[in-house]
């Protein structure tokens, strides 16, 4: 099965040399790379969120295997689903799913399911894969797309996640996939979104959760960034920080309806 690019000239360039030219305008100077459990990258166009994604993904080192994690804004599909088979095409070239994690997942909660109709047409993890493949050729992935879900079943849905990683045993990358505050000004969007930041900053999955709930943040991936929270805590995580925090304002200058993005390491 290959899943073809679905948002390839609207999000990101389709042509090879241009999207690899887009992707340089985002990549800082000198950043250092480290080993990383988990990170937090936006899905918006690059021209927009590339600021944030490129400063997490030049800063981390890319293991043989993503678990990317990200919402699903088109209501298709099952409400947790993992594409278990076949092979995802960007600009940059082919990447193959890694099946026996994929079904290891799904096979350690009913909560989790393969469906590969969840992610025809969905954006928010297609994004971020030219940034992983700029930076490394080779890899495999693990796509799981995720509806809004309760805190119970997100727990569900990171028990689900360690348990298949423990059983290939191999080093895993977590990626979870958000944009932050949406069509607010630029001064209501940073006051609300710092209050989820500074949770993902303890490392408190369940005050995300309840902190996006209570301040009414549209905050798409918020279940995303709590799975990658839990799982993370889980392997052995100690530190969190904000790498850059951005909104649409700050590229087209217009402060009072703004998209915000914010790029995340967890490790």
């Amino acid at each position: 099965m290959r899943r073809t690019p679905a948002v390839a000239g609207q999000f990101y360039p389709a042509d090879r040399d241009e999207l690899l030219e887009e992707i340089r305008k985002h990549i800082p100077d000198n950043a250092q790379k480290k080993s990383v459990i988990g990170i937090v990258t936006p899905h918006a166009g690059f021209m927009y969120s590339g600021g944030a994604a490129g400063a997490v993904y030049s800063r981390i080192e890319i293991p043989e295997t993503v678990i990317l994690i990200g919402p699903n804004h088109t209501g298709d599909g099952k409400s947790v689903a993992v594409m278990t088979e076949g092979v995802w095409s960007t600009p940059l070239g082919d990447l193959s799913i890694d099946t026996e994690l994929a079904e290891a997942i799904c096979s350690a909660s009913p909560v989790v399911h393969a469906d590969s109709t969840a992610h025809r047409h969905e954006h928010s993890l297609e994004t971020q894969l030219p940034f992983l493949q700029y930076f490394r050729k080779e890899f495999k992935i693990v796509p799981i797309c995720m509806m809004r879900e309760r805190f119970i079943n997100c727990r569900q849905v990171s028990l689900a996640i360690l348990k298949g990683v423990q059983e290939v045993n191999r080093p895993v990358l977590l990626v979870a996939s958000s944009d932050m505050t949406h069509y607010e000004s630029h001064d209501s969007a940073t006051l609300k979104d710092k209050k989820a930041i500074d949770r993902i900053l303890e490392r408190d999955a369940e005050g995300l959760y309840k902190t996006v709930e209570k301040n009414h943040i549209s905050m798409c991936g918020v279940n995303p960034v709590v799975v990658m929270l839990l799982c993370a805590n889980e392997m052995g995580a100690h530190n969190s920080r904000l790498v850059k925090y951005m909104t649409s304002g700050d590229v087209n200058g217009d402060l009072s309806h703004v998209v915000a993005y914010a790029g995340m390491i967890v490790d």
